[in-house]
């Protein structure tokens, strides 16, 4: 008899901790009124309220210890309105992801500002419009921001370079203008990945980003003039460099390039001297020079001789393989 006691009783128990809500009842609450914000759209119908929003939903995660929201991640579907302001009601969230949502509208929601435990943030490809908000660089613990392909518009805030963990930087493909802040050249902590293409950046590149050792730096499609070669040298690990598309006019001729540099893309400028012979002592993957004004030989060796002529085109007098002989 004793025996069955303790057995039922321990059923009892059993069933009681599996039925026991984890989910948070104010993290629910307010995720139940971001759906309801959004029209109980189809993309969040695992969203109910009767369920266990660690257990049963879609779109989030929940701290495996303290079972609070740590992520939300709405991804491509059929969304629209602007990103709710109860986004910033969820003190405990590290993750916070809207893309491909291209029916999302509006600026940037000014509550994600509360949200202090932020370490990733992506906006891209939705239809945000407004600016680049100051608030963002309150948000010392972001390792990665993600704000491409939108409609955002006026000068990028220098306030971001005192993000102290920046891994990457992501404003590519909007309407920004104004020059690159020179704040850029003093970043706090780590130098993030720097993605700027594509905007309508304007005024020359301040030398200050010569200080820094970047990575990864995109620059292409913009209007951006004068001398590029500070972001060069011979001591970096710069791997990845995209100036296309711009108004830049320096000598290539003296420009040391790192040693490991992967990927140069400096077309469609006014970038005049010669091709160093340095480059052909760097394992580059991908190179493309053309339609600048540079002259001389095209150096022999290393993979120089590898890319086919559309590298090397339309300069003004550049000779050698893979273009025409030298005279």
């Amino acid at each position: 008899m004793k025996t069955l006691f303790l057995s039922l009783l321990i059923s009892t128990l059993l069933s009681l901790s599996l039925s026991k809500e984890l989910c948070n009842s104010h993290d629910k609450k307010v995720l139940l009124q971001i759906k309801k914000h959004f029209g109980d759209p189809y993309l969040l119908a695992s969203w109910k309220s009767d369920t266990d929003c660690c257990k049963d939903w879609y779109q989030v995660e929940c701290d495996s210890t303290t079972n609070r929201i740590t992520s939300l991640t709405i991804f491509a579907g059929n969304l629209s309105g602007k990103i709710p302001a109860a986004v910033g009601d969820l003190p405990y969230l590290q993750n916070l992801v809207f893309r491909k949502l291209t029916d999302i509208t509006g600026p940037i929601q000014p509550a994600i500002a509360k949200l202090v435990h932020l370490n990733f943030l992506r906006l891209d490809r939705l239809n945000l419009t407004g600016t680049v908000p100051d608030f963002l660089s309150r948000l010392k613990n972001l390792t990665f921001l993600d704000l491409s392909f939108n409609g955002l518009s006026g000068s990028i805030p220098s306030s971001l370079a005192l993000l102290p963990n920046l891994g990457a930087l992501h404003l590519d493909r909007n309407k920004l203008t104004g020059s690159i802040p020179e704040s850029f050249g003093k970043f706090k902590g780590s130098v993030p990945d720097l993605y700027l293409s594509h905007n309508q950046l304007t005024g020359k590149i301040p030398a200050s980003l010569g200080n820094m050792d970047f990575s990864v730096i995109d620059l292409s499609r913009n209007m951006i003039v004068g001398d590029a070669s500070m972001l060069f040298g011979l001591n970096k690990t710069t791997r990845n460099v995209y100036l296309s598309r711009n108004m830049l006019e320096f000598s290539l001729s003296k420009v040391a390039f790192p040693s490991g540099l992967g990927n140069l893309d400096i077309s469609h400028n006014k970038i005049f001297g010669s091709i160093p012979p340095q480059m052909t002592q760097i394992p580059l993957q991908s190179l493309n020079v053309s339609y600048n004004r540079l002259c001389g030989q095209i150096p022999v060796g290393g993979r120089l001789q590898s890319f086919d002529f559309s590298t090397y085109f339309h300069n003004r007098c550049l000779c050698g393989v893979p273009l025409q002989n030298c005279k």
